[in-house]
């Protein structure tokens, strides 16, 4: 599908306005700083599927965000509605399916979806959305935890360019890199192989780092050296100092939704009859660590599969 423009003068009217109307859909781990940075710019309403959630933001840093009984009732409020969930199938069952939230969005408004999601189901909303005269953006994030909670998120955006930036402000209240990838569905592209590359750096480190364990070299001086040259990554020179050599593995970001990232990218390299075979093996890979760990490990546990492969552990 090509790219959907924008829709109409309801839009221009709301590129004039300074005090969009934003609602926020999903408070995760990425979704609840995100959030809490939009409603201290912009009158928000927020909705969670768990209540509680949304009370404890708002209690937790005095916001003065209303929280919505439904998605229904967050889309009549929005001149623009974010999305945050994991996955795209999430964000049409709310658009369109048991919530409906689509049928309360007013004519112009914008829906920007922060989900990591799938280019193909992105163009199917799109196309509903802009039967609706409303418009869409696929905008996954980037910067994990940290990013979200300092406002420096990296977001990829699909769509309009137009679109774009009649949502600047608002994305540059949670994003400092806020990039135009192309038409709809590019955000969710780049996205997914951002995150089947991640796949492959934690992966190919912990194997590295067993093998030279096993050859007699200490995994700390291991990454010293592999950080001051060319190997390194943001695995190497993040992740397993900060939680592999001390064994923390905090839980920032789930297994089971890098999982589901990698096999987005493999599926589309398949779509569009690219090999790409590290993608796909990523995909493989995180397939196999999400049946071994289950729902809930955190995306560098997988260092552990890696490990018990090879009954070597990096410390």
């Amino acid at each position: 599908m090509s790219n959907i423009a924008s829709t109409s003068d309801e839009a221009m009217a709301l590129e004039s306005s300074n005090s969009l109307k934003v609602a926020f859909l999903g408070l995760g781990a990425i979704g609840a700083p995100m959030a809490v940075h939009v409603s201290r710019l912009f009158p928000t309403i927020i909705w969670n599927r768990t209540r509680e959630k949304a009370d404890a933001l708002i209690s937790k840093h005095s916001l003065k965000a209303a929280i919505a009984a439904t998605p229904q009732e967050a889309a009549a409020h929005a001149d623009v509605f974010i999305t945050c969930l994991p996955t795209s199938h999430q964000v049409e069952e709310v658009l369109f399916g048991t919530f409906n939230a689509a049928a309360q969005l007013k004519r112009g408004a914008i829906v920007v979806d922060c989900t990591s999601g799938d280019p193909t189901t992105s163009k199917r909303i799109a196309e509903k959305l802009h039967a609706l005269g409303v418009d869409f953006m696929d905008a996954p994030v980037s910067g994990g935890v940290v990013g979200a909670e300092n406002a420096q998120l990296t977001v990829m955006c699909g769509g309009s360019a137009d679109v774009l930036e009649r949502v600047r402000a608002v994305l540059s209240s949670f994003g400092t890199k806020i990039v135009h990838c192309g038409d709809i569905g590019t955000g969710d592209a780049l996205k997914a192989v951002n995150n089947a590359l991640l796949a492959l750096h934690i992966w190919s480190t912990a194997e590295g780092l067993t093998l030279l364990k096993r050859a007699g070299v200490n995994p700390a001086i291991a990454l010293d050296v592999i950080n001051a040259s060319s190997g390194r990554s943001n695995a190497s020179m993040n992740l397993f100092p900060e939680r592999v050599l001390n064994r923390s593995f905090p839980n920032t970001f789930r297994l089971a939704l890098l999982d589901k990232d990698a096999k987005i990218a493999a599926h589309l390299a398949s779509e569009l009859e690219v090999p790409a075979e590290t993608i796909k093996l990523a995909s493989h890979l995180f397939s196999y660590a999400h049946q071994e760990l289950g729902e809930i490990a955190d995306h560098v546990e997988a260092v552990k599969v890696v490990e018990r492969k090879s009954s070597i552990e990096i410390i």
